[in-house]
């Protein structure tokens, strides 16, 4: 009987825990997408996760995604530095964390120049490039899409 009450705990345990690790392709589809719904919708969902490196660099990421949305100029900075620091610490915690410095790629790439979030856009297309073919296939489908329209990763990069 007890043996049988563990079983389905356990079976309960492992249910709650897989549903809830956070999608990565519903996280990268609303990086991606430039839509604030989308983007507010998994930083929901994400708030909600224990909290772990991977939750926080993304929780990081999408944040200064957001950033944009936020109406003026001191909202819009405070919003992209409360970002900046969630990806920043779990970049210095995990220095070999590919995915943590791909996603910090994307976002320098893009962030307006007045914020001088540039200054490790080299060291992590270089961190992206050597880690790239240890990635599993999504990630690595992810950064060959985005290697596409990339101006400063390409896919010849990749190869």
């Amino acid at each position: 009987m007890k043996r049988m009450a563990a079983v389905c705990l356990g079976l309960l345990l492992a249910v709650f825990t897989a549903q809830a690790q956070i999608d990565k392709e519903i996280y990268y589809k609303a990086l991606s997408s430039g839509e604030e719904e989308s983007i507010d919708k998994v930083l929901a969902k994400l708030e909600i996760e224990k909290s772990s490196a991977k939750v926080n660099a993304y929780k990081g990421a999408l944040t200064m995604k957001k950033a944009g949305f936020v109406k003026g100029v001191g909202g819009k900075v405070k919003t992209f530095k409360k970002g900046a620091h969630l990806l920043e610490d779990e970049i210095k915690s995990n220095p070999g964390n590919t995915e943590f410095r791909f996603l910090r790629l994307t976002v320098q790439e893009h962030a307006p120049g007045i914020l001088k979030y540039n200054k490790e856009i080299d060291a992590d297309k270089q961190a992206v490039v050597t880690g790239y073919d240890k990635l599993d296939a999504d990630l690595k489908n992810v950064i060959a899409d985005y290697a596409k329209d990339s101006k400063v990763l390409k896919e010849s990069d990749l190869k």
